[in-house]
Protein backbone atom coordinates (compact mmCIF):
# COMPACT_ATOMS: atom_id res chain seq x y z
CA UNK A 1 0.00 0.00 0.00
CA UNK A 2 1.45 3.48 -0.92
CA UNK A 3 2.47 5.72 2.00
CA UNK A 4 0.61 8.16 3.58
CA UNK A 5 2.00 12.00 3.34
CA UNK A 6 1.86 14.12 6.40
CA UNK A 7 2.50 17.25 7.03
CA UNK A 8 5.87 17.45 9.25
CA UNK A 9 4.17 19.56 12.03
CA UNK A 10 1.52 17.15 11.93
CA UNK A 11 3.32 14.20 12.36
CA UNK A 12 5.62 15.72 15.29
CA UNK A 13 3.08 16.75 17.86
CA UNK A 14 0.97 13.29 17.31
CA UNK A 15 4.70 11.77 17.91
CA UNK A 16 5.03 13.17 21.07
CA UNK A 17 1.38 13.57 22.27
CA UNK A 18 1.68 9.52 22.06
CA UNK A 19 5.60 9.30 23.57
CA UNK A 20 3.94 11.95 26.78
CA UNK A 21 1.17 9.32 27.35
CA UNK A 22 4.15 6.84 27.73
CA UNK A 23 2.13 3.39 26.97
CA UNK A 24 4.83 2.69 24.27
CA UNK A 25 8.59 3.25 24.47
CA UNK A 26 10.25 5.84 22.10
CA UNK A 27 12.06 2.84 20.81
CA UNK A 28 8.69 1.54 19.13
CA UNK A 29 7.37 4.84 18.19
CA UNK A 30 10.33 5.39 16.27
CA UNK A 31 9.40 2.46 14.27
CA UNK A 32 5.75 3.20 14.00
CA UNK A 33 6.19 6.51 12.40
CA UNK A 34 9.06 5.50 10.20
CA UNK A 35 12.12 8.16 12.02
CA UNK A 36 14.88 7.31 13.15
CA UNK A 37 15.49 7.09 16.87
CA UNK A 38 18.00 10.42 16.61
CA UNK A 39 15.48 11.80 15.04
CA UNK A 40 12.33 10.23 17.82
CA UNK A 41 14.37 11.53 20.67
CA UNK A 42 15.48 14.57 19.23
CA UNK A 43 11.90 15.79 19.12
CA UNK A 44 11.36 14.49 22.60
CA UNK A 45 13.93 16.19 24.07
CA UNK A 46 12.76 19.60 22.22
CA UNK A 47 9.57 19.16 23.86
CA UNK A 48 11.03 18.33 27.79
CA UNK A 49 13.18 21.25 27.56
CA UNK A 50 10.52 24.01 26.44
CA UNK A 51 7.76 22.47 27.66
CA UNK A 52 5.86 23.30 24.66
CA UNK A 53 4.00 20.82 21.81
CA UNK A 54 5.06 24.89 19.47
CA UNK A 55 8.41 24.49 19.55
CA UNK A 56 8.70 20.92 18.22
CA UNK A 57 7.21 22.04 14.67
CA UNK A 58 9.07 25.85 14.88
CA UNK A 59 12.65 24.85 15.10
CA UNK A 60 14.76 26.89 12.37
CA UNK A 61 17.17 25.55 9.91
CA UNK A 62 19.32 29.06 9.78
CA UNK A 63 23.09 28.10 11.24
CA UNK A 64 23.78 29.39 13.96
CA UNK A 65 26.86 30.47 12.69
CA UNK A 66 28.58 31.08 9.24
CA UNK A 67 31.98 30.66 9.00
CA UNK A 68 32.57 30.46 5.90
CA UNK A 69 31.04 33.95 5.53
CA UNK A 70 33.12 36.69 3.52
CA UNK A 71 35.26 38.83 5.53
CA UNK A 72 33.95 42.65 6.65
CA UNK A 73 36.72 43.98 5.22
CA UNK A 74 36.85 42.06 1.84
CA UNK A 75 33.15 42.78 1.56
CA UNK A 76 33.25 46.02 2.28
CA UNK A 77 35.62 46.81 -0.69
CA UNK A 78 33.97 44.86 -3.21
CA UNK A 79 30.90 47.56 -2.65
CA UNK A 80 33.67 50.33 -2.72
CA UNK A 81 34.37 49.04 -6.31
CA UNK A 82 30.63 48.72 -7.26
CA UNK A 83 29.87 51.91 -6.40
CA UNK A 84 32.98 53.37 -8.07
CA UNK A 85 32.92 52.09 -11.51
CA UNK A 86 29.71 50.68 -11.00
CA UNK A 87 30.58 47.43 -12.90
CA UNK A 88 29.90 43.91 -12.53
CA UNK A 89 31.21 41.04 -10.52
CA UNK A 90 33.36 39.82 -13.57
CA UNK A 91 35.37 43.05 -14.16
CA UNK A 92 35.17 43.39 -9.85
CA UNK A 93 36.72 39.92 -9.86
CA UNK A 94 40.06 41.18 -11.68
CA UNK A 95 40.39 44.24 -9.66
CA UNK A 96 40.24 41.97 -6.41
CA UNK A 97 43.41 39.80 -7.69
CA UNK A 98 45.12 42.72 -8.58
CA UNK A 99 45.09 43.60 -5.28
CA UNK A 100 45.67 40.01 -3.63
CA UNK A 101 42.37 39.16 -2.68
CA UNK A 102 40.47 36.33 -4.27
CA UNK A 103 36.70 35.56 -4.06
CA UNK A 104 34.64 32.93 -6.17
CA UNK A 105 32.19 35.16 -8.71
CA UNK A 106 29.00 33.99 -6.87
CA UNK A 107 30.37 35.14 -3.96
CA UNK A 108 30.69 38.71 -5.69
CA UNK A 109 27.82 38.14 -6.95
CA UNK A 110 26.13 37.01 -3.43
CA UNK A 111 27.66 40.12 -2.03
CA UNK A 112 26.50 42.33 -4.56
CA UNK A 113 22.61 40.84 -4.19
CA UNK A 114 23.26 41.29 -0.13
CA UNK A 115 23.55 45.11 -0.06
CA UNK A 116 20.77 45.50 -2.96
CA UNK A 117 23.18 46.26 -5.81
CA UNK A 118 21.93 44.41 -8.24
CA UNK A 119 19.55 45.53 -10.87
CA UNK A 120 17.19 43.75 -13.12
CA UNK A 121 19.09 44.44 -16.16
CA UNK A 122 22.33 42.97 -14.72
CA UNK A 123 21.17 39.63 -13.45
CA UNK A 124 22.10 37.50 -16.69
CA UNK A 125 21.81 33.65 -14.71
CA UNK A 126 19.37 31.31 -15.65
CA UNK A 127 16.35 31.58 -13.84
CA UNK A 128 15.66 28.74 -11.25
CA UNK A 129 13.23 25.62 -11.87
CA UNK A 130 9.78 26.72 -10.90
CA UNK A 131 7.83 24.41 -8.36
CA UNK A 132 3.69 24.51 -8.94
CA UNK A 133 1.20 22.25 -7.50
CA UNK A 134 0.20 19.15 -9.25
CA UNK A 135 -2.98 20.21 -10.12
CA UNK A 136 -5.68 23.01 -10.39
CA UNK A 137 -7.45 23.74 -6.89
CA UNK A 138 -4.84 22.13 -5.03
CA UNK A 139 -3.42 25.43 -3.67
CA UNK A 140 -4.82 29.26 -4.11
CA UNK A 141 -2.69 32.74 -3.39
CA UNK A 142 -4.51 35.32 -1.95
CA UNK A 143 -3.28 38.75 -1.63
CA UNK A 144 -3.75 42.44 -1.77
CA UNK A 145 -2.21 44.27 -4.25
CA UNK A 146 -2.07 47.88 -2.22
CA UNK A 147 -3.95 50.49 -3.52
CA UNK A 148 -4.16 52.74 -6.38
CA UNK A 149 -5.20 56.57 -5.91
CA UNK A 150 -7.89 57.92 -7.83
CA UNK A 151 -9.51 61.37 -7.79
CA UNK A 152 -12.48 60.42 -5.58
CA UNK A 153 -10.38 57.73 -3.33
CA UNK A 154 -8.54 54.73 -3.64
CA UNK A 155 -8.81 51.26 -5.14
CA UNK A 156 -7.30 48.20 -3.20
CA UNK A 157 -7.53 44.81 -5.67
CA UNK A 158 -7.70 41.59 -4.01
CA UNK A 159 -6.11 38.73 -6.43
CA UNK A 160 -6.76 35.35 -5.66
CA UNK A 161 -4.00 33.11 -8.17
CA UNK A 162 -4.20 29.07 -8.91
CA UNK A 163 -0.85 27.73 -8.19
CA UNK A 164 -0.77 24.85 -10.65
CA UNK A 165 -2.08 27.34 -13.67
CA UNK A 166 -1.37 30.62 -12.64
CA UNK A 167 -5.28 31.41 -13.45
CA UNK A 168 -6.80 34.69 -12.04
CA UNK A 169 -9.63 33.44 -10.60
CA UNK A 170 -10.41 36.53 -8.85
CA UNK A 171 -9.55 40.03 -9.39
CA UNK A 172 -11.64 42.50 -7.75
CA UNK A 173 -11.33 46.43 -6.90
CA UNK A 174 -12.29 47.63 -3.74
CA UNK A 175 -12.83 50.87 -2.03
CA UNK A 176 -11.09 49.96 0.74
CA UNK A 177 -9.46 46.44 1.92
CA UNK A 178 -11.31 45.48 4.79
CA UNK A 179 -12.85 41.80 6.04
CA UNK A 180 -16.32 43.11 5.61
CA UNK A 181 -15.29 43.42 1.48
CA UNK A 182 -13.40 40.47 1.30
CA UNK A 183 -15.23 37.93 2.38
CA UNK A 184 -17.90 38.86 -0.58
CA UNK A 185 -15.15 38.13 -3.33
CA UNK A 186 -14.15 35.27 -1.58
CA UNK A 187 -17.91 33.51 -2.04
CA UNK A 188 -18.43 34.65 -5.43
CA UNK A 189 -14.73 33.06 -6.76
CA UNK A 190 -15.82 29.85 -4.77
CA UNK A 191 -19.40 30.02 -5.90
CA UNK A 192 -18.12 30.69 -9.95
CA UNK A 193 -14.90 27.97 -9.11
CA UNK A 194 -15.47 25.58 -6.76
CA UNK A 195 -13.42 25.56 -3.38
CA UNK A 196 -10.13 25.08 -2.72
CA UNK A 197 -7.85 22.18 -1.02
CA UNK A 198 -5.51 25.21 0.47
CA UNK A 199 -5.29 28.89 0.48
CA UNK A 200 -1.64 30.16 0.75
CA UNK A 201 -2.18 33.48 2.93
CA UNK A 202 0.58 35.79 4.33
CA UNK A 203 0.01 37.28 8.14
CA UNK A 204 -2.28 40.47 6.80
CA UNK A 205 -4.29 41.55 10.15
CA UNK A 206 -7.57 40.22 7.14
CA UNK A 207 -6.64 36.50 8.11
CA UNK A 208 -3.76 36.52 10.90
CA UNK A 209 -5.38 38.06 14.07
CA UNK A 210 -2.86 40.74 15.50
CA UNK A 211 -4.55 42.10 18.66
CA UNK A 212 -6.33 38.40 20.47
CA UNK A 213 -2.73 37.42 21.41
CA UNK A 214 -2.63 36.13 17.74
CA UNK A 215 -4.42 33.69 15.28
CA UNK A 216 -7.47 33.30 13.04
CA UNK A 217 -9.89 36.10 12.28
CA UNK A 218 -13.41 35.48 11.32
CA UNK A 219 -12.29 35.91 7.29
CA UNK A 220 -9.80 32.80 8.10
CA UNK A 221 -12.41 30.80 10.52
CA UNK A 222 -14.90 30.97 7.27
CA UNK A 223 -12.28 29.30 5.25
CA UNK A 224 -11.66 26.59 7.37
CA UNK A 225 -15.17 26.20 7.69
CA UNK A 226 -15.29 25.21 4.15
CA UNK A 227 -12.58 22.66 4.56
CA UNK A 228 -9.91 24.65 3.28
CA UNK A 229 -6.26 24.17 4.77
CA UNK A 230 -4.70 27.24 5.32
CA UNK A 231 -0.90 27.51 5.08
CA UNK A 232 0.63 31.02 6.38
CA UNK A 233 3.73 31.86 4.45
CA UNK A 234 6.83 33.44 6.59
CA UNK A 235 6.88 36.69 8.09
CA UNK A 236 8.63 39.27 6.03
CA UNK A 237 8.97 36.76 3.11
CA UNK A 238 6.81 37.97 0.27
CA UNK A 239 8.83 35.45 -2.32
CA UNK A 240 6.81 32.97 -0.36
CA UNK A 241 3.45 33.79 -2.37
CA UNK A 242 5.73 34.35 -5.57
CA UNK A 243 3.29 33.70 -8.08
CA UNK A 244 0.57 36.31 -6.69
CA UNK A 245 3.69 38.79 -6.44
CA UNK A 246 4.57 38.46 -10.02
CA UNK A 247 0.68 38.44 -10.68
CA UNK A 248 0.63 41.82 -9.44
CA UNK A 249 3.79 42.92 -11.26
CA UNK A 250 1.99 42.13 -14.30
CA UNK A 251 -1.02 43.69 -13.27
CA UNK A 252 1.08 46.68 -12.59
CA UNK A 253 2.15 46.69 -16.49
CA UNK A 254 -1.10 46.59 -17.44
CA UNK A 255 -2.79 49.21 -15.84
CA UNK A 256 0.42 51.99 -17.60
CA UNK A 257 0.12 49.89 -20.77
CA UNK A 258 -4.03 50.75 -20.83
CA UNK A 259 -3.44 54.14 -18.36
CA UNK A 260 -4.52 54.19 -14.66
CA UNK A 261 -8.53 55.05 -14.19
CA UNK A 262 -8.80 58.06 -12.51
CA UNK A 263 -12.37 57.71 -10.89
CA UNK A 264 -13.44 54.54 -8.71
CA UNK A 265 -16.45 53.41 -10.98
CA UNK A 266 -13.44 52.85 -13.80
CA UNK A 267 -11.55 50.13 -12.08
CA UNK A 268 -14.11 47.34 -12.14
CA UNK A 269 -14.87 47.31 -15.89
CA UNK A 270 -10.47 47.74 -16.28
CA UNK A 271 -9.74 45.13 -13.80
CA UNK A 272 -12.18 42.52 -15.30
CA UNK A 273 -10.60 43.14 -19.01
CA UNK A 274 -7.58 42.79 -17.38
CA UNK A 275 -8.30 39.50 -15.76
CA UNK A 276 -9.77 38.09 -19.22
CA UNK A 277 -6.28 39.52 -21.45
CA UNK A 278 -4.14 37.40 -18.69
CA UNK A 279 -6.24 34.39 -18.20
CA UNK A 280 -7.33 33.64 -22.23
CA UNK A 281 -5.00 35.89 -24.35
CA UNK A 282 -1.63 36.45 -22.58
CA UNK A 283 1.28 33.66 -23.16
CA UNK A 284 2.73 32.51 -20.21
CA UNK A 285 6.29 32.00 -20.28
CA UNK A 286 6.12 29.22 -16.86
CA UNK A 287 3.17 27.42 -18.78
CA UNK A 288 5.39 27.09 -22.20
CA UNK A 289 3.72 29.80 -23.50
CA UNK A 290 0.09 28.86 -22.73
CA UNK A 291 -2.31 30.51 -21.32
CA UNK A 292 -3.22 30.08 -17.71
CA UNK A 293 -7.35 29.09 -18.98
CA UNK A 294 -5.63 26.23 -21.03
CA UNK A 295 -4.23 24.68 -17.79
CA UNK A 296 -6.96 25.45 -15.39
CA UNK A 297 -10.47 23.62 -14.51
CA UNK A 298 -12.37 24.63 -11.54
CA UNK A 299 -12.88 22.42 -8.45
CA UNK A 300 -15.23 19.72 -8.00
CA UNK A 301 -16.00 21.02 -4.10
CA UNK A 302 -18.72 23.26 -4.15
CA UNK A 303 -19.47 26.17 -1.98
CA UNK A 304 -21.27 25.28 1.25
CA UNK A 305 -22.98 28.70 2.26
CA UNK A 306 -24.18 26.76 5.56
CA UNK A 307 -21.36 24.11 6.54
CA UNK A 308 -22.61 21.21 8.62
CA UNK A 309 -21.62 20.99 11.80
CA UNK A 310 -18.09 19.39 12.54
CA UNK A 311 -18.00 16.21 13.89
CA UNK A 312 -15.36 14.92 16.08
CA UNK A 313 -13.83 11.75 16.78
CA UNK A 314 -15.98 9.53 19.53
CA UNK A 315 -14.45 9.83 22.83
CA UNK A 316 -13.09 13.15 22.05
CA UNK A 317 -13.49 15.99 24.87
CA UNK A 318 -15.50 18.55 22.95
CA UNK A 319 -16.47 22.00 24.84
CA UNK A 320 -17.35 25.18 23.59
CA UNK A 321 -15.87 28.76 23.83
CA UNK A 322 -17.59 31.26 25.47
CA UNK A 323 -18.97 34.68 23.37
CA UNK A 324 -14.90 35.98 23.95
CA UNK A 325 -13.57 32.47 22.47
CA UNK A 326 -12.52 31.96 25.56
CA UNK A 327 -12.43 28.25 27.32
CA UNK A 328 -13.29 27.47 30.38
CA UNK A 329 -11.10 24.68 31.93
CA UNK A 330 -11.02 23.28 35.90
CA UNK A 331 -11.56 26.61 37.00
CA UNK A 332 -9.93 28.84 34.72
CA UNK A 333 -10.56 30.63 31.88
CA UNK A 334 -8.25 30.49 28.56
CA UNK A 335 -8.37 32.59 25.39
CA UNK A 336 -8.64 30.47 22.94
CA UNK A 337 -9.63 32.97 19.14
CA UNK A 338 -12.44 35.63 19.37
CA UNK A 339 -13.61 34.75 15.90
CA UNK A 340 -14.53 31.36 17.38
CA UNK A 341 -16.79 32.49 19.97
CA UNK A 342 -19.38 29.84 20.52
CA UNK A 343 -17.89 27.49 18.29
CA UNK A 344 -17.05 23.89 19.82
CA UNK A 345 -13.27 22.75 20.02
CA UNK A 346 -11.47 19.50 20.84
CA UNK A 347 -9.57 18.98 23.81
CA UNK A 348 -6.36 17.04 24.06
CA UNK A 349 -4.83 16.63 27.63
CA UNK A 350 -1.12 16.15 27.21
CA UNK A 351 0.90 16.36 30.29
CA UNK A 352 0.79 20.72 31.64
CA UNK A 353 -0.77 21.39 28.04
CA UNK A 354 -4.05 21.70 26.52
CA UNK A 355 -3.86 21.21 22.48
CA UNK A 356 -7.32 23.13 21.06
CA UNK A 357 -8.70 21.76 17.17
CA UNK A 358 -11.14 23.45 15.61
CA UNK A 359 -12.51 20.89 12.78
CA UNK A 360 -9.65 19.72 10.60
CA UNK A 361 -6.88 22.67 12.55
CA UNK A 362 -5.27 22.87 15.50
CA UNK A 363 -5.36 26.00 16.54
CA UNK A 364 -3.79 26.94 19.83
CA UNK A 365 -1.97 25.38 22.85
CA UNK A 366 -2.27 26.43 25.97
CA UNK A 367 0.11 25.83 29.11
CA UNK A 368 -1.04 25.83 32.42
CA UNK A 369 1.72 25.68 34.49
CA UNK A 370 3.33 28.96 32.45
CA UNK A 371 0.45 30.39 32.08
CA UNK A 372 0.66 31.26 28.91
CA UNK A 373 -1.12 30.38 25.43
CA UNK A 374 0.42 29.99 21.85
CA UNK A 375 -1.65 30.08 18.25
CA UNK A 376 -0.40 26.95 17.19
CA UNK A 377 -1.97 27.17 12.96
CA UNK A 378 -1.38 23.45 11.97
CA UNK A 379 -3.51 20.40 10.46
CA UNK A 380 -4.68 17.89 12.93
CA UNK A 381 -5.91 14.96 11.61
CA UNK A 382 -5.30 14.97 8.04
CA UNK A 383 -7.67 11.44 7.31
CA UNK A 384 -10.18 13.19 8.93
CA UNK A 385 -9.88 16.42 6.78
CA UNK A 386 -9.75 14.67 3.68
CA UNK A 387 -13.19 12.45 3.98
CA UNK A 388 -15.11 15.60 5.90
CA UNK A 389 -13.69 18.04 3.53
CA UNK A 390 -14.00 15.81 0.32
CA UNK A 391 -10.65 16.36 -0.65
CA UNK A 392 -9.99 13.86 -4.41
CA UNK A 393 -6.19 14.06 -3.73
CA UNK A 394 -3.46 14.24 -1.02
CA UNK A 395 -2.49 17.99 -1.08
CA UNK A 396 1.58 17.93 -2.15
CA UNK A 397 3.55 20.02 -0.12
CA UNK A 398 3.35 21.10 3.82
CA UNK A 399 1.90 23.64 5.66
CA UNK A 400 3.40 26.58 6.98
CA UNK A 401 3.41 26.08 10.85
CA UNK A 402 3.23 29.37 12.85
CA UNK A 403 3.16 30.33 16.40
CA UNK A 404 3.23 33.17 18.46
CA UNK A 405 3.10 33.23 22.44
CA UNK A 406 0.88 35.60 24.49
CA UNK A 407 0.70 35.64 28.57
CA UNK A 408 -2.45 34.54 29.83
CA UNK A 409 -2.72 34.71 33.54
CA UNK A 410 -6.15 33.24 34.39
CA UNK A 411 -9.01 35.08 33.43
CA UNK A 412 -8.43 36.53 29.57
Amino acid sequence: MPWEKTDVGEQRIKFVVRAASRVQSLASLCREFAVSRTTGYRWWRRYLQSGSLAAVVEQSRRPRHSPSRTAAEQERRVVELRQEYGWGARKIDVLLREEGTVLSLPTINRILSRQGLVQKEDRHTRAPGRFQRAAPNELWQMDGKGRYLTRDGACYPLSILDDHSRYAVGLYGLPAFTAELVYPCMVESWERCGVPESMLLDHGTLWWGTTNASGLTWLSVRMIEQGIRLCYGRVHHPQTQGKVERFHRTLDEAVKHRGKPRWLREWPRVLEEIQHEYNQQRPHEALGMQRPAQRYRPSARRYQAQPREWEYPEGSEVRRLDAKGSLHWEGQSWFVCEALAHRRVRIEVVEGLLLVSYRHMYVREIDRQRQTTRALIVVREKKLYREAAGVLREPVGRTENTGSEQTSKGQV
